[in-house]
């Protein structure tokens, strides 16, 4: 693919020493030989603030500092990333005028995939080890979500506002066995969220941490409070396979909005992924059926005209832009003119 003329040119010929340490795309990215995919299918990672990204995402070495604050704008200007996944919004809340900050940096077609604050997903307060101490009282409750989450999320991405991920942290077994009636606080919970905000319709999908969870009895309530099921790629939760089969049974006979947020090789931790892959430059641990399950997951939504978005994070393979270049590839392939979406892997 031939680099698009004047994408990565710049009008001033001679720029100060504070403008060169502007970020800037990567002019020479194996990203930019990525197929292009039709607007429907957006595919990003999970945040954009790594260092080790140089040549692939960023020219030049920049510290995590600098690409968090400037590496946004930089990153939507790469035409395969079309989403990204905005992970410190788990942590803890942010406003309105953050969220306008973000949207101002990305183009017009690109979608966010916003994940909810742990204020309101983890049924326990965590230590900073991260072990759970004493019960979160604000756990599932949809004022404080709306409030905190919902509201400043869509006034200040407005259009720019994909999936909001409800991602439900491990769960004490005491909730996890009490089943039907935490389907029910959990129906009770997306039924009290806001429908609609200035003319935007929020999308809830809801990700899990206890594969247990995922029973018939679930996919009936999501199917009744119309939100989409989030595959979430986790050694925690059950194989993609499984997870397909999930969604499935929630669309029935034909295939709605896909939300995948690649998370975790499998049979690894975050910190031992971590360890193992930094800095994040290259493919270390490939993992090509779940690449080829992805693909056939998107082109089917696709093909039922449906949106799409997967976003990759590096402990999926080592390197979340290549996870997402080699996802393109094996997408682009089943959508080629002649091609059967049904007879290909």
């Amino acid at each position: 693919m031939s680099r698009q003329p004047g994408l990565f040119e710049q009008s001033t010929p001679k720029r100060s020493k504070s403008a060169a340490a502007e970020v800037q795309p990567s002019r020479e990215s194996p990203l930019l030989q990525a197929p292009t995919l039709p607007p429907g299918i957006r595919l990003g990672t999970s945040s954009w603030f790594f260092p080790g990204w140089r040549g692939l995402v960023y020219e030049g070495l920049h510290p995590q500092t600098a690409l968090s604050k400037q590496g946004l704008a930089a990153y939507a200007r790469i035409p395969l990333l079309r989403t990204v996944s905005l992970d410190r919004t788990f942590y803890a809340p942010i406003t309105t005028i953050e969220y306008t900050r973000y949207a101002t940096q990305v183009p017009d077609d690109f979608s966010f995939v916003i994940k909810a604050p742990a204020l309101v997903c983890d049924a326990v307060v965590r230590d900073e080890e991260g072990r759970g101490r004493v019960p979160n009282p604000h756990f599932l409750d949809p004022a404080i979500a709306a409030r905190e989450f919902v509201v400043p999320c869509i006034e200040g991405l407005e259009a720019k506002a994909g999936p909001l991920v409800f991602q439900v942290s491990p769960l004490p077994r005491s909730l996890v066995e009490e089943g039907p009636a935490l389907i029910e606080r959990l129906a009770a919970f997306f039924a009290a969220l806001p429908k609609e905000l200035g003319g935007e319709r929020p999308i809830y999908a809801l990700e899990l941490r206890n594969g247990e969870l995922l029973t018939p009895r679930l996919i009936r309530m999501l199917r009744d409070a119309g939100v989409r099921y989030c595959v979430g790629l986790h050694d925690r939760m059950p194989e993609v396979e499984r997870q397909e089969t999930a969604l499935g049974a929630l669309d029935g006979d034909g295939p709605g909005d896909l939300v995948v947020r690649w998370n975790l090789h499998r049979g690894f931790l975050y910190q031992s992924a971590r360890q193992r892959y930094e800095p994040f430059d290259r493919l270390v641990d490939e993992d090509p059926e779940t690449r080829r399950i992805l693909a056939r997951m998107a082109r089917r939504a696709f093909k039922a005209g449906r949106r799409v978005w997967i976003t990759a994070n590096n402990k999926a393979e080592g390197s979340a832009p290549l996870s997402l270049l080699k996802l393109a590839k094996a997408i682009a392939v089943g959508l080629e003119p002649g091609n059967d979406v049904n007879n290909i892997g």
